[in-house]
């Protein structure tokens, strides 16, 4: 065995304590700095951002997408000039807040659910009705005309 595999065979059979006390003592050095710095830098310009855009658009994966990626990429860099794990739980805990107020009405696809346009909707209910009715008037028709057929 090489000497420098002994970290890594260390954090393999670490145990969930020495896991969860690392996660605290990285918990504890980034915590509410780092919390602090990616709502200032970070999600400051997230909202003024997503202000200018009307909120009629913000499902619009299209019309987001680019604001998204900037304010991740404002996090990792953010984690990473102070050091951190990136990502870790307070980016996911700040992700989650931001997707609760901005994109909570929004489907899974990233698109506002709509009916689609009627020119489209309406061979759809048309073309059943009619077929119903035709084939109603078909029986009612062969119906009348049995005595004809053996």
């Amino acid at each position: 065995m090489v000497a420098a595999d002994a970290p890594l065979l260390a954090f393999l059979f670490a145990n969930s304590s020495d896991m969860h006390s690392s996660l605290d003592r990285e918990r504890k050095r980034c915590g509410p700095h780092y919390e602090f710095a990616i709502e200032e830098f970070c999600m400051a310009k997230f909202r003024l951002d997503m202000q200018e855009l009307d909120q009629g658009h913000w499902c619009i994966w299209e019309d987001t997408v680019e604001l998204y990626g900037e304010l991740t990429n404002c996090t990792f860099l953010v984690a990473r000039k102070m050091d951190c794990f990136w990502p870790n739980r307070l980016v996911d805990e700040f992700f989650i807040r931001v997707h609760q107020h901005y994109f909570h009405d929004c489907s899974l696809s990233g698109r506002l659910l709509q009916d689609p346009p009627n020119r489209i909707l309406g061979p759809f209910i048309a073309v059943p009705i009619l077929v119903t009715l035709l084939m109603t008037a078909l029986v009612v028709w062969r119906s009348k005309r049995s005595e004809g057929i053996v």
